[in-house]
């Protein structure tokens, strides 16, 4: 059962992070072919620098995300171990199920701030895009 739910969180984390990935890919892409301001280089220069800016402070969030969860994994992964020291059935089967509502607990969790970083990049994105446009 363990074994199940440690690996039902490695590819629901995995499969996140790949769609994350693969969102900030397209992203990126559509650097060459953005929108080129009328206001001349100034102007132009102005929005690489926000992009960039942008661009590591969503990437800096990512990364420390990552740290927490992996850390938070890893003290799942001790206390798995731990387990194993319980003296009698009971013991066993209450430390067990302590674990596995953490463990879900925590992929719930982990879930909810990948969505929350999803969306929180998407707005800045479109503050960045519908900011350099002018108005007409």
């Amino acid at each position: 059962m363990f074994t199940q739910a440690v690996e039902s969180i490695g590819k629901a984390t995995g499969a996140t992070v790949a769609a994350q990935r693969e969102l900030f890919k397209k992203w990126f892409a559509l650097w060459p072919g953005l929108y080129h301001p009328p206001g001349g280089c100034e102007q132009a220069e102005g929005f690489r620098k926000r992009w960039s800016e942008t661009a590591g402070e969503l990437l800096r969030r990512q990364r420390e995300m990552i740290d927490a969860h992996f850390k938070a994994g890893v003290q799942n992964i001790e206390q798995a171990f731990r387990i194993a020291e319980t003296k009698n059935p009971e013991e066993l089967r209450a430390a067990t199920v302590a674990l596995w509502r953490k463990c879900f607990d925590g992929l719930r969790q982990a879930a909810e701030a990948q969505v929350r970083e999803t969306y929180t990049a998407v707005d800045r994105w479109f503050d960045l895009l519908s900011a350099s446009v002018p108005s007409s």
